[in-house]
């Protein structure tokens, strides 16, 4: 019955535009963690842009939570709106975190399964923004949607394949050498694959609102 009365009324389009500007947010920050992977003078200023990207993602999330609670009737499940601009919130928190890791660790160059894993990022966020605003016609963009998020699905089984494959690089590079140098490097691959899974999250939250709404 809810249900019925929920396509009944008249559609909430604020959420669809701020989930479309987190996406765009998230997007804008996997492209400066790209930057970042390349290394040298520009680590510090790609830092900043993702520390004021991820401020800014945190502003829309606070606005989507503050809706969800204000709002009659709501597109789709309050859950779902909760937890989907959770789980794009939490990707680039995780950018964040793997950022500060590189800042107190002074680190300027980066492995070439940094810089691929780096690019896997960058499509997930893609993905990402190019599924969102097609949540706004579920049923009608439901197999599209369904695309989208199998491959988000596969990108996070090829960042476990070359997170398996840094860390081995980076212990046969450094077994004889500096212990430091694979700690942090170990930390900055658990990092990068960490912000990976979030992007699996979001894939798995649209998936379900899919399921509940074909």
């Amino acid at each position: 019955m809810l249900g019925w009365f929920q396509a009944l009324m008249p559609k909430e389009h604020k959420f669809f535009d701020l989930f479309d500007r987190h996406a765009e947010i998230i997007v804008a920050g996997a492209e400066a963690l790209r930057s970042l992977l390349e290394g040298g003078d520009k680590v510090k200023q790609n830092i900043a842009v993702i520390a004021q990207r991820e401020a800014e993602a945190d502003e829309i999330t606070r606005l989507v939570l503050t809706a969800v609670r204000r709002t009659f009737i709501t597109p789709f499940d309050r859950g779902d709106i909760t937890g989907l601009i959770t789980s794009m919130d939490d990707s680039i928190d995780q950018m964040n975190r793997t950022v500060k890791v590189v800042a107190l660790f002074e680190v300027q160059r980066f492995d070439a399964s940094m810089r691929e894993m780096g690019d896997i990022i960058l499509e997930a966020a893609k993905l990402t923004a190019e599924a969102v605003p097609l949540l706004e016609s579920i049923g009608k963009n439901a197999a599209q949607l369904n695309t989208i998020t199998e491959k988000m699905i596969q990108i996070e089984e090829r960042a476990d394949q070359l997170h398996e494959q840094g860390r081995k690089e980076l212990y046969q590079a450094n077994k004889n050498g500096s212990a430091m140098a694979f700690i942090v490097g170990t930390e900055i691959y658990d990092n990068l694959e960490k912000v990976v899974d979030r992007f699996e999250d979001v894939a798995n939250d649209i998936s379900a609102i899919v399921i509940e709404h074909v």
